[in-house]
């Protein structure tokens, strides 16, 4: 479906409505990143360039609507090491999660899903190190920025659309 179709689970302009019920409204995965975080954000805008189907909605950990979504999940609210990808309402983080989007993507990238067999303990330390030095590499923000009007859409944080 194009990036402005009207389709259940996308963000909405009503600010009126609470965290829950946009959880409750959402019909495809959500890949729950680090707002501040440069390179969290740069994936963000590369994934929305390689899923010209609109399937993966965002939200910023930092967010309402991502704390919803992990109290459900049982996990903590203030989990920030991680991506987190809810789907179906089951939940991946770190590699896990990297892996399951590219799946869902278009052009070359899918071709890195059979990593997945890896073991996951191998595969989750190269995330780890990657997060951990993601802020001295790439830097942070102050806070979660306003992504570009073509993909506001697609964000689930009521602030943000």
């Amino acid at each position: 479906m194009a990036e402005g179709s009207d389709r259940s689970g996308d963000a909405t302009t009503d600010s009126d409505r609470s965290p829950a019920d946009i959880v409750d409204d959402i019909d495809r995965p959500v890949l729950l990143f680090d707002g501040v975080c440069n390179l969290c954000n740069s994936t963000i805008r590369a994934i929305v360039r390689l899923d010209d189907e609109g399937e993966i909605l965002f939200a910023p950990l930092q967010s309402d609507v991502a704390t919803e979504l992990l109290d459900r999940a049982g996990m903590d609210a203030d989990y920030f090491d991680s991506v987190v990808l809810v789907e179906d309402e089951t939940v991946y983080t770190k590699s896990t999660a990297v892996l399951r989007v590219c799946r869902k993507l278009d052009g070359p990238v899918p071709l890195l899903y059979p990593l997945v067999y890896l073991p996951e303990r191998l595969r989750n330390a190269v995330y780890d190190f990657i997060a951990d030095y993601r802020y001295q590499v790439f830097g942070k923000k102050d806070e979660c920025p306003i992504p570009p009007e073509r993909i506001r859409q697609r964000f689930l944080e009521r602030s943000l659309a």
